[in-house]
């Protein structure tokens, strides 16, 4: 008996400094992420992808691009172009159009290029980031038949996470066109483009395609 209380003892002993050693030489880790911003690294550049679609079946969302907001942010006004030619291509392809609109003056006269202002019963007066609240754009889908959305707009972290976030768990195929979104600064368009290629949800980053609108076909 005294034989097998020193073996048990020895194994514990032995135990308790295998793990000591063990936690030893974990690395060692900061208390928070706050405590590690600086150091952490930014993950690798999502891959961007062509795609060819059914103008019939996308409908194209042009979100907040407003005089009073876009104009304010330089690297929203430098979008406007690339918003004109998508524009433009998905209306030859028959593709339904819906636009939201915020500010002072939500009306489509304060669209910030009026080459790709909407028509009547195109858009809606909406705020907040995710645009299917309160707004009927399911239904509005729905009767058209859409199954893929293109989501433009600013800004990125907002109506681009939130109303593309809002697609994809709703069942449709979301197409983001890095040049056709924008933010106050680059991070968070940056922020924007990975959560919506890798860092949000399966049910999100699944449904979605990163792309240009010069990769975009109909």
């Amino acid at each position: 008996m005294k034989n097998a209380r020193t073996l048990s003892w020895c194994v514990a002993a032995a135990a308790g400094t295998l793990g000591v050693a063990m936690l030893t030489a974990l690395p060692s880790v900061a208390a928070d992420i706050i405590t590690e911003w600086a150091t952490v690294k930014a993950p690798p550049v999502p891959e961007l992808r062509p795609v060819t679609l059914d103008g019939k079946a996308t409908a194209l969302l042009i979100l907040d691009m407003m005089k009073s907001n876009c104009s304010a942010r330089p690297r929203c006004v430098a979008t406007v172009p690339n918003v004109k030619k998508l524009h433009d291509a998905a209306r030859a392809a028959g593709a339904m159009m819906f636009y939201t609109l915020v500010g002072d003056k939500p009306v489509p006269a304060e669209v910030i290029d009026p080459g790709f202002a909407p028509r009547e019963g195109e858009w809606v007066a909406q705020r907040g980031p995710d645009k299917y609240l309160g707004s009927g754009l399911d239904e509005r889908l729905k009767a058209r038949g859409i199954k893929t959305v293109i989501v433009c707009g600013t800004s990125a972290q907002g109506v681009v996470i939130g109303t593309g976030s809002g697609s994809a768990q709703r069942g449709y195929k979301v197409i983001v066109p890095v040049d056709c979104m924008s933010s106050e600064d680059p991070y968070m368009e940056q922020y924007a483009a990975w959560h919506m290629f890798k860092g949000g949800p399966v049910i999100i980053t699944s449904q979605t395609t990163l792309t240009r609108s010069d990769m975009i076909k109909f």
